[in-house]
């Protein structure tokens, strides 16, 4: 004899907490999580538009080439080193006088830390006046 049982119940899921706590969880792990976020700048040199400047007679020029390599008055120094580039320096800067400016020519594609080099050098021996060379934009037609 086969028993049937009375009073038998299904057994169901309630998905609506559920739903609710899986998305409250989702809420805290988002305000809760720091995100990193890693951007690339998109740097877009000025141009210089600026009135060409006439150079002065005892101006100093520091020449940077693509490989960061350098020149002091068109003489190459035989390596890159700070020190090199300030004994250079202090051998062209003339004695007793207004210390002159020192004009900065770097090639565009020159890492900027030779640039700065250049600039903390022409700084250890006492050259304030600093200027950067730079070419005139070339007209889009």
């Amino acid at each position: 004899m086969a028993r049937t049982r009375r009073g038998r119940h299904e057994a169901n899921v309630e998905l609506t907490p559920l739903i609710d706590v899986v998305f409250l969880l989702l809420i805290f792990f988002m305000v809760s999580t720091t995100f990193v976020r890693e951007t690339e700048l998109k740097i877009n040199l000025p141009e210089a538009d600026g009135e060409v400047q006439e150079i002065e007679d005892l101006a100093i020029e520091i020449t940077v080439d693509r490989a960061g390599d350098y020149a002091v008055n068109n003489r190459v120094l035989v390596n890159s080193d700070k020190r090199t580039l300030v004994r250079a320096l202090q051998e062209v800067l003339p004695p007793d006088e207004v210390p002159p400016r020192v004009i900065i020519t770097a090639d565009a594609m020159a890492a900027h830390q030779s640039v700065i080099r250049a600039m903390d050098a022409a700084g250890s021996v006492g050259l304030t006046r600093v200027s950067i060379t730079t070419q005139q934009p070339q007209e889009e037609e």
